[in-house]
């Protein structure tokens, strides 16, 4: 049995397919059409899938989308019909889109697939699972758990934005849901907003900016309290009412009513690339504080309704990693497994593995261990002759290695030099992680990488922190960490061991004083608040870095590199070897690494205007 999964419409457009019950290929539009969070029909994606899989689309016994768009337009009319007068403007506005494109959905996939190849549509099965329910599927099937509570969270679905489920055999079943406009999703971007910066794709910076707060300040608590008092209110069980008062994203064109929210805080929104200041910093605290207590609430009533010591996440809450480490900490559960695509790009596979279970009740088959997400590696991979084509095109010179072992020694050398690595190998991931196949990497180590890879490669805001990449073997010497975390989705605490003194007023430093101290012995990759978001590598899951992570260690005694995604702002993460040369070439990379080819930037000429000009889009 095939089944293809689409998410589409709303941001992060993707394609997953699977053959009897496995995953066999995923990928986000934008990966293909370079165009970041693309929310637009995923034709690349579908075209990548089913060439992928050996396929055409009369061979798919389904295809599924991951939401119901009659329902999510049955909540938008009542949420218009509930403030009107208010929103006529929002109206006006959203209803041409509905009309022409989502609410006759069925019409729209047809002549989609159909701009791919012909097909017999009579024949062609469409189903439509609820959002949530995709995102519970997307979490609970991939699993290793026969068993488990399923927690998913985010913005908003058709009426869900928060729920839970049990998951159990190849059943998920709903238990209590969270419905709009209530929603930890949308009150956390709305505080992205706020601060400056772009709903759903700000999140992260709003999550790295927090630890920048003062933990110890009077203003981060009053900010707490304000945020409990006036906006949100929080059930022992997680559920959370917002007062509507305060927020416009329900019937408006903007998240808040900013002059109301400058009234409770005592600022003004702050503009985008405008200087931040100590008192973003420590709303951002007091949001993130109050966002860790909800999660952990709702965790807790998952863990009462389900009794079950397994937790399966999902949902664009579930990339809050610094939540999901606070959650690990408390111990309410024996394992948990967050699905690396929380997203709405992980809702496609979701789709897929909900109809296939839940439609058409086929059983699960053997459960795999660490989980049957492939570390995440399910995307496009490219051959040596692709790698020569690109460099043909480009007439970039490379050196080719036959030992992959040399190889990796030679960047072990470039790395400890205080060099850029871009790094390119096998399959794309699937998610907005790098996991090792499109990444930049360096040393730890090093005081100024940090400094190196965020203004002069990356080109982003400096206070913003960069992974580890550590032997899942060796992770327990540097992090407080007991459990694998392959897909970069748990913060936990560099170990005590590993820490420098720092001055005694640190916390009440300016931002950009405290950013350039030394935190660790691991400068690179310890953030302000001396946590780190860890990946742990296993030689099963990806062979070839570990191996390069194996001959860092024997090098240097360090089982860790930094490990940043492999694009630079606003632009997606590379997927081809033409994107990873140009990007490569745009930036203050020292090497690239495609295979087991090798480009120093030395040896390159200029593009004779082959490289588009980068634009800075948030």
């Amino acid at each position: 049995m095939i089944i293809l999964g689409i998410s589409a419409f709303y941001h992060d457009a993707a394609a997953a397919i699977i053959q009897d019950g496995k995953v066999i290929a995923a990928a986000q539009e934008e990966r293909f059409t370079r165009r970041k969070h693309d929310a637009s029909f995923p034709s690349n994606a579908i075209k990548f899938c089913l060439k992928y899989a050996g396929v055409s689309i009369d061979d798919l016994d389904a295809v599924a989308f991951y939401d119901k768009p009659f329902l999510k337009f049955e909540r938008l009319l009542e949420t218009y019909y509930a403030f009107a007068p208010k929103g006529l403007k929002s109206f006006v506005k959203a209803m041409p889109v509905w009309l022409k494109e989502k609410l006759f959905l069925k019409r729209t996939i047809h002549q989609e697939l159909n701009k791919i190849e012909s097909f017999d549509k009579k024949n062609l099965k469409l189903l439509f699972p609820e959002h949530h329910l995709s995102h519970a599927a997307s979490a609970f099937y991939p699993s290793p758990f026969q068993c488990a509570a399923i927690l998913t969270i985010d913005g908003v679905g058709e009426w869900a934005t928060a729920s839970i489920c049990k998951g159990e055999g190849n059943n998920v079943t709903v238990l209590k849901e969270l419905h709009f406009p209530h929603s930890v999703g949308l009150l956390y971007s709305a505080f992205t907003y706020y601060l400056g910066f772009r709903v759903n794709s700000g999140e992260y910076k709003l999550m790295g900016l927090a630890p920048y707060g003062n933990p110890n300040s009077d203003e981060v608590k009053r900010f707490e309290n304000i945020i409990k008092a006036e906006l949100v209110d929080i059930k022992n069980d997680g559920s959370i009412w917002l007062n509507q008062k305060y927020f416009n994203y329900a019937t408006g064109l903007r998240m808040v009513n900013d002059k109301k929210w400058e009234k409770l805080f005592g600022f003004a929104k702050r503009s985008p690339e405008t200087p931040l200041q100590a008192v973003h910093c420590n709303l951002g605290l007091a949001i993130q504080n109050v966002t860790e207590e909800i999660v952990i609430k709702m965790a807790m009533e998952a863990r009462r309704l389900t009794q079950s010591e397994n937790l399966c996440m999902a949902g664009g809450v579930a990339l809050n990693c610094v939540a999901n480490g606070k959650l690990l900490q408390k111990g309410l559960f024996n394992d948990i497994f967050i699905q690396p695509a929380a997203g709405d790009a992980g809702g496609a596979l979701g789709a897929a593995l909900a109809a296939h279970h839940l439609y058409f009740e086929k059983e699960r088959g053997k459960i795999e261990r660490p989980d049957s997400m492939k570390g995440s590696y399910l995307g496009p991979e490219f051959s040596d002759l692709d790698i020569e084509l690109m460099a043909r095109k480009f007439k970039a010179k490379y050196t080719f290695y036959d030992d992959f072992e040399k190889l990796c020694e030679k960047v072990v050398a470039f790395i400890v030099d205080g060099k850029a690595i871009g790094w390119m190998q096998g399959r794309m991931e699937f998610g907005p992680r790098a996991l090792g196949n499109r990444s930049i990497l360096g040393d730890p180590r090093n005081p100024e990488m940090q400094k190196k890879l965020n203004l002069k490669i990356k080109y982003r805001e400096s206070f913003r922190p960069f992974a580890p990449s550590v032997l899942e073997e060796g992770a327990s010497k540097y992090f407080e960490l007991d459990m694998p975390s392959p897909y970069m989705l748990l913060v936990q605490p560099v170990r005590r061991e590993l820490w420098t003194d720092l001055p005694e007023n640190y916390h009440s430093l300016p931002l950009m004083e405290k950013l350039y101290f030394q935190r660790s012995s691991l400068p690179a990759i310890t953030h302000i608040d001396r946590s780190a978001r860890i990946q742990t590598v296993n030689q099963n899951s990806n062979r070839r870095y570990w191996q390069l992570l194996t001959k860092f260690k024997a090098f240097t005694g360090c089982g860790v590199l930094v490990n940043t995604s492999f694009n630079v702002r606003g632009e997606p993460i590379v997927c081809t070897p033409e994107d990873a040369f140009q990007c490569f070439m745009r930036t203050e990379m020292d090497y690239l690494v495609i295979g087991n080819f090798l480009f120093d930037k030395r040896e390159q000429t200029k593009l004779n205007g082959v490289l588009k000009t980068i634009e800075f889009i948030d």
